[in-house]
């Protein structure tokens, strides 16, 4: 199992980077560089270029709506470039509350525009020249539209790898079927093991008939908190914040992905009371009312014998790479247990 860490979008860059080369001396494979409304990931990935030397680099995510897709792979082959051949293509439709509220364009159609995108990605790495006749996007702008002077052009430079892999962040039952047939890695959010199967199994399955071998295995990436030790399960805590943020305010009433994951769960009524709670202004009793038992689930806290028996259950229930968000204290505590969970999970 791959072991990766992700940089906090809300600060602490520096810090994380400064420590960053000693967490790839201990074992790290890969950093995901979020985006959300935060500062843009790609500046931050780039510095990361040239402060790493082997750990992959990957955007955790690129939204889709806020680049044209020629530029989505023009970013990628640039930093693909400037790592050595490191880079990892994360993107996902995000919701409409970032993409409307914030960005200001339409949020339609996430599923057709995550197929035409990758496809229009791969015909740009494969330095042919562009031209794609989509439901969504059109490469060039057709005749009738524009100046009419556009005409196909392929990338000037040659990238790196003429197939960048991409990780597609997704947790509704079609984007998920589409990351097991379109992508080389699936990104879901609060994977619980035990029920994940139930809750994503048919889609996985839906997605891997239409698969071609060329794409491999898919690379399935879940984030975790992580904290090892005998006196840390106060440490559990501190995941309730986020988790309420998500399940609670991450969306509108009936248009949240995350409240809806919640459901699927089988928590119908804590997911209804945490985000009655959080749109209403309440959130430290949204972050108190989310289960216990889920946030454990979704966590490697406890003693490492504990630990090593959830890494076995995320493994069984097909997990390759981890995205571990460390909660020690101490930086060394966090490097630490970087260290050992890269020995439990060997």
């Amino acid at each position: 199992m791959r072991i990766g860490m992700p940089l906090d979008y809300s600060g602490g860059f520096m810090e994380t980077v400064g420590a960053l080369q000693d967490y790839e001396r201990a074992g790290l494979d890969i950093v995901f560089v979020p985006e959300a409304y935060s500062f843009d990931a790609v500046s931050q990935l780039g510095y990361l270029a040239a402060k790493t030397d082997r750990v992959q680099l990957a955007s955790g995510i690129l939204q889709l709506y806020t680049r044209t897709p020629t530029l989505t792979a023009m970013t990628a082959a640039g930093l693909d470039y400037v790592s050595n051949g490191r880079f990892v293509l994360g993107i996902g439709a995000s919701g409409p509350q970032v993409v409307e509220g914030f960005h200001g364009v339409p949020y339609d159609a996430p599923l057709g525009r995550t197929r035409e995108v990758i496809e229009i990605c791969r015909q740009v790495w494969r330095r042919e020249k562009v031209q794609f006749e989509g439901r969504y996007y059109t490469v060039p702008l057709p005749a009738g539209q524009g100046t009419g002077l556009g005409k196909p052009l392929r990338i000037i430079n040659h990238p790196v790898r003429d197939r960048i892999p991409v990780m597609l962040a997704a947790i509704g039952p079609k984007n998920v079927a589409l990351a097991a047939e379109l992508a080389e890695g699936w990104e879901p959010i609060f994977y619980h093991p035990e029920k994940a199967g139930d809750v994503w199994g048919a889609s996985l399955q839906e997605g891997f008939a239409k698969r071609s071998p060329d794409l491999g295995p898919l690379d399935v990436v879940v984030g975790c908190t992580l904290a090892i030790g005998e006196d840390v399960d106060h440490l559990l805590e501190l995941g309730r914040p986020q988790m309420a943020l998500y399940i609670g305010g991450m969306g509108a009433r009936g248009k949240n992905f995350y409240n809806d994951l919640t459901r699927r769960y089988g928590y119908e009524a804590e997911a209804e009371k945490i985000q009655d709670l959080y749109l209403s202004g309440r959130k430290q009793e949204a972050a108190a009312a989310v289960p216990a038992d889920l946030l454990r689930a979704t966590s490697l806290v406890g003693p490492a014998s504990y630990v090593k028996e959830r890494l076995a259950a995320f493994t069984a229930a097909g997990v390759t790479t981890l995205n571990l968000r460390p909660l020690a204290p101490t930086p060394q505590g966090r490097l630490q247990d970087m260290e050992t969970i890269r020995t439990l999970s060997a």
